[in-house]
């Protein structure tokens, strides 16, 4: 249950990088930003489906 928590915590915090960067309009920041936003995005989805939310046992 911990590792979802920690994993929406960098999909939420990345979620205001890239609109920073956006805004910003720093080409390598939205480059880095978008891909923290879909890689633990994808993490914090497939880990909630697989293991649920609350942990499944």
């Amino acid at each position: 249950m911990l590792l979802v928590v920690f994993f929406a915590l960098v999909t939420v915090l990345s979620v205001f990088s890239t609109i920073h960067t956006f805004r910003e309009m720093n080409l390598l920041g939205i480059g880095f930003s978008l891909a923290t936003l879909g890689v633990f995005g994808w993490f914090t989805v497939m880990t909630i489906l697989k293991s649920g939310y609350p942990v499944a046992h």
